[in-house]
């Protein structure tokens, strides 16, 4: 059986993310959602154990120290992390996995599993981005300054990766994703198996 796809989708905030992510699965009922832990207040909607596995700070070092982490990360002043257990799981028995995450989590990611498959995504320009940003209507001015700072710093990290999609629309970037997944499951490397006749010929 061949491994599982490691699909890692990240940008600088406010790209779209989770939107695209949440578009790919469901029309890919195939895929599984890798769901990260967080030391962040929910928002307004979200679900313990759907979203996120919402801990507290203790809870979260605690599970650092036991080793429970593929990564983790601070951000913002919060920490986030992505469970090692659940992932390892998956991809044994041959099921791909998205894992949304940040540009931090996601190289110490690649150092770890570099046959995964690295897709950034960028806005379709700086102002676009920074309207998307005001629009969650929860920043200040301060905040917002600081997160297209460190946006334009995250942004040259995506050089880093293998793919990069412009969210300019959500229907677009969904489909060159799935082009980029259909090509990754044909690669050779990924075949070998199918390789294998048997002999007598």
């Amino acid at each position: 059986m061949s491994k599982g796809l490691l699909i890692v989708i990240s940008g600088a905030s406010g790209t779209g993310k989770g939107t695209i992510c949440k578009k790919l699965l469901a029309d890919l009922p195939e895929v599984a959602y890798s769901i990260s832990a967080t030391t962040r207040t929910p928002r307004p909607g979200e679900v313990d154990g759907r979203e996120y596995y919402f801990l507290s700070v203790d809870e979260f070092k605690s599970w650092i120290s036991e080793g429970k982490f593929l990564e983790y990360a601070e951000v913002y002043g919060n920490f986030y992390g992505t469970p090692l257990n659940k992932i390892e799981e998956r991809l044994n028995r041959g099921e791909d996995i998205i894992l949304e995450i940040d540009v931090q989590g996601a190289l110490n990611v690649k150092k770890k599993c570099p046959d995964g498959v690295y897709i950034f995504l960028l806005p379709p320009s700086l102002e676009e981005l920074k309207n998307r940003i005001e629009g969650r209507g929860t920043e200040t001015p301060e905040s917002l300054s600081r997160r297209l700072k460190n946006a334009v710093s995250e942004i040259k990290i995506g050089l880093e990766y293998d793919y990069v999609v412009v969210n300019d629309t959500i229907d677009n970037a969904a489909a060159q994703i799935k082009a980029i997944l259909t090509a990754e499951r044909l690669k050779v490397a990924r075949n070998a198996d199918k390789f294998e006749f048997e002999k007598g010929f």
